[in-house]
């Protein structure tokens, strides 16, 4: 397992599993037992149960390997789509102040992209693809700077007292 790189298989790694299971289909085929099998690939009874019953299902095919279980669900160019989206801003998309969240995020995508992500996932998409997060910097519209500083030097010195 790598899990330092966020886990799963290493496609060498999957392609020798495969190559064992099936060497286990052929055997099945042959008419081999359960417990000699398991004993033949070094591998436990239990495993070689499980693969006898997809073998059974679905032939040899049911034992090859079906690819890693961690596959991006959004390419390369169906990100930079996304990109361009989140470019025009949450207002372009029917929200209504400009700030981009990951639920918001999360809609776009499924609007535009038709892939469904939890939230989580959109957050490792968008770290992934060097995004960052950004606490805004909550200033009313409608603040007015010169007012606030008569404000601290005229009436606050009065309250504070």
């Amino acid at each position: 397992m790598r899990y330092p790189e966020g886990g799963g298989l290493t496609a060498e790694r999957r392609a020798f599993r495969e190559g064992i299971r099936l060497l286990a289909g052929e055997q099945f085929a042959a008419g081999e037992k359960t417990a000699v099998i398991a004993k033949d690939l070094r591998v436990s009874v239990r495993s070689v149960e499980r693969w006898r019953r997809a073998w059974r299902e679905g032939g040899l095919g049911a034992l090859r390997s079906a690819g890693p279980a961690n596959s991006p669900t959004v390419t390369d160019a169906q990100f930079a789509e996304l990109e361009e989206e989140l470019a025009r801003g949450p207002a372009a998309h029917g929200f209504d102040d400009q700030r981009w969240i990951l639920l918001r995020v999360q809609t776009v995508i499924r609007r535009r992209l038709w892939v469904t992500l939890s939230v989580a996932t959109v957050w490792r998409l968008l770290k992934r693809h060097g995004w960052s997060w950004q606490a805004p910097a909550r200033r009313a519209l409608e603040r007015d700077e010169h007012a606030v500083e008569l404000w601290k030097k005229e009436v606050w010195p009065r309250v504070k007292a």
